[in-house]
């Protein structure tokens, strides 16, 4: 926001050295770009926060001054003399959409004469870098850097019937803006129509057929409020920007359009001799929201700041910033806050303005502040015992974007895959406008990133949200997931699962099941389950995708749902003694079919293996030599161990026997020789 030293000086007396006002500016909040000097006036560029749009404004720039430096503050009355018949006769409004509208005002002038406006105003609108037009457009645009609210004026007799219409874009309509551009519109935009078509965006920009010419005489000002978030959604989807939509997506002093238009209008007989403003205004709209008062405890003050300031300066600074004290009691003040402040709906919002306002370099550094942090909820206890173990296992964390290109937005599983991705029609980022519905694409795109730039094998993993659409148009499924990706196998990568799940101290046993994943090799992917519950999908990456991915090496990866291991996992462990007696480990190779996967095979061992069976790991599956094709060797070995003594020979030999017979029995299993 850039203002301007001449203009600030009409509305509270600067008396310092400009130096001194952008730094304690920037002390307060308003932060200080730069400063230019522009044709003899100093243009001062302010950063100003989305909380504080009553700074888009000289008055409220001005505002700001009055209270730091404690100096009166001068607000033109804006109060135009009127004549001629009411305006109720000329012109007339009708809002349709009162929920995107809340309030429009039109007030009409004749006999205006356009032409060239005085250097002083064409030199204020330089000063701030804006192009002067015409005394009526430069008025209209001196009006909203003034006081921040924009506004609009119209050839009162280029609209049909002489009457605005503020509905929804009907499909199909279009129209040529003042930018010269032609718009076509949809139908959920807002926009000001006459009789017949749009002649403005509403919020954003007017339309170049009912602008003022030279040959304009009588003017429709118009004055109001739209919705911001139909202003936001109006100006991105067609790329149209203003620093009038710029201010109407961000919440403005509901109370201030009467008295722009007002002041508008002030102007424009200045400007124009001979012009007449008609009486009245047409006022559509319901009043602006009431005000809630805020109850301020003052023991607060010292509890958050560390600071003890006097009640008497705190109802100083308060109202000051315009607040209203409607009771003040013993330890306690109820204050409501001015229109044009609607950031301040809290106690703590009105502690950070004494603070401002009373001096940040007032507030001791070293006063101990009591305030205790909150403890880590189980979901933070989780994440980061996650995260501690897959760093320690030699993988790093990425942080990618939900919004992706199309090629990254297929799911892993198949899931949802004859829906399309939710899409943001708005992004900022053309390409990149699918929500994703699942981390790994994402994921093989940061390794094919680190591969460009000289890293190898870069193991990544990722904690964030994915994306499912539902029917209906229903809210999206948000699930939290957790993607890993790496140069493993199919093992490696499962192995590092099971060490996960050893860390958050699952009890239930991890089981792979075969399954057919577009992303996956055929017969590498698998869905993993803890008990009965599916926990998420691995497999070793295509051969195909790896080119699709532009990948140089292979890879897998695996996805999981972290709801599961918040359920499932723990965070702290119970105390169990080390066994005392040693463990008999026995190998085993049996002949099977090779339908039958590692997963029923080591299910029927747990079965079968007895009291003393402890695990069961697999070590190596052999297949052709003196085997049929339909057959697999699978080795794997056998641990048994007792807590309260050591185990017998014979004792193991009869464990072992019954894993045999069991597996014939049931898998049509044979020992090998």
């Amino acid at each position: 926001m850039i203002v301007s030293w001449n203009q600030l000086t009409e509305y509270v007396r600067l008396d310092m050295p400009v130096e001194a006002l952008a730094e304690r500016l920037a002390l307060t909040g308003l932060n200080h770009e730069s400063t230019d000097d522009v044709g003899g006036d100093l243009a001062i560029d302010l950063e100003v926060t989305s909380n504080r749009s009553d700074c888009l404004g000289h008055l409220g720039v001005a505002r700001e001054i009055s209270v730091l430096f404690e100096k009166p503050l001068r607000i033109p009355a804006a109060a135009p003399r009127t004549s001629g018949i009411g305006v109720e006769a000329l012109a007339g409004v009708t809002v349709e959409t009162p929920e995107l509208c809340p309030r429009f005002s039109a007030r009409v002038m004749t006999g205006v004469k356009v032409g060239e406006s005085p250097w002083w105003m064409r030199r204020r609108l330089e000063t701030l870098g804006v192009r002067p037009v015409s005394n009526i457009v430069d008025v209209t645009n001196y009006v909203m850097f003034e006081c921040g609210q924009p506004l609009h004026a119209y050839d009162l007799d280029k609209l049909e019937d002489r009457r605005l219409v503020v509905r929804k874009a009907r499909k199909g309509e279009t129209l040529k803006a003042i930018n010269g551009r032609d718009y076509l519109l949809e139908p959920e935009m807002l926009v000001i129509a006459d009789a017949s078509r749009p002649v403005g965006l509403a919020g954003v920009m007017g339309g170049l057929e009912t602008e003022i010419g030279p040959g304009t005489t009588n003017l429709l000002i118009e004055a109001a409020r739209f919705d911001a978030m139909s202003v936001r959604k109006t100006s991105r989807a067609l790329g149209l920007f203003s620093p009038s939509s710029f201010r109407f997506e961000r919440p403005l002093d509901p109370e201030v359009a009467d008295w722009a238009s007002r002041r508008c209008a002030e102007l424009i007989l200045e400007l124009c001799p001979g012009s007449v403003l008609h009486p009245g205004v047409v006022d559509v709209g319901r009043p602006a929201p009431r005000r809630e008062p805020i109850i301020l405890r003052l023991s607060q003050i010292p509890r958050v700041l560390g600071i003890t300031v006097d009640p008497i300066e705190v109802r100083r600074i308060l109202e000051s910033l315009g607040l209203e004290v409607v009771e003040e009691n013993v330890g306690s003040i109820r204050v409501v806050p001015p229109s044009w402040r609607a950031d301040l709906d809290r106690e703590i919002d009105l502690i950070e303005e004494i603070a401002r306002i009373h001096g940040y370099e007032k507030i001791v550094e070293n006063r101990p502040i009591p305030v205790t942090s909150a403890p880590r909820g189980r979901r933070e206890r989780v994440e980061s015992a996650v995260r501690d173990t897959l760093t320690a296992l030699g993988m790093d964390e990425a942080v990618t974007f939900s919004l992706v290109e199309d090629s990254l937005a297929a799911p892993v599983a198949g899931e949802g895959a004859d829906a399309a991705p939710l899409r943001v029609s708005h992004s900022s980022r053309k390409r990149e406008n699918a929500l994703r519905r699942s981390l790994i694409p994402s994921l093989l795109a940061v390794r094919r990133h680190n591969e460009a730039h000289g890293v190898a094998d870069a193991r990544v993993f990722e904690i964030a949200d994915v994306y499912l659409p539902r029917e209906g148009g229903q809210t999206p499924e948000q699930p939290t997931r957790l993607g890993i990706v790496a140069g493993l196998d199919f093992r490696g990568l499962k192995g590092v699962v099971e060490t996960l799940l050893r860390s958050l101290l699952v009890a239930e046993p991890l089981s792979a099941k075969p399954a057919v994943l577009p992303l996956f090799a055929e017969s590498r992917a698998a869905e993993l389950f803890v008990g009965e519950v599916r926990l998420g999908w691995i497999g070793e990456v295509d051969a195909g995708k790896i080119q699709e991915f532009d990948l140089r090496a292979a890879c897998s990866a695996v996805e999981l749902e972290l709801g599961v291991l918040l359920d499932r996992g723990r965070t702290v462990a119970a105390y169990r003694p080390l066994p005392s007696f040693p463990a008999v480990v026995r190998d085993l190779s049996l002949v099977l079919d090779r339908a039958v996967s590692w997963g029923e095979l080591a299910a029927v061992v747990g079965e079968s293996a007895g009291e003393s069976f402890r695990q069961v790991d697999y070590l190596d599956t052999f297949r052709g030599g003196n085997l049929t094709d339909e057959q697999q060797s699978v080795h794997f070995s056998l641990m048994f161990r007792r807590d309260d003594r050591t185990l017998t020979g014979d004792e193991v030999e009869l464990a072992v026997k019954n894993v045999v017979e069991a597996c014939s029995r049931k898998l049509g299993a044979m020992l090998r020789a």
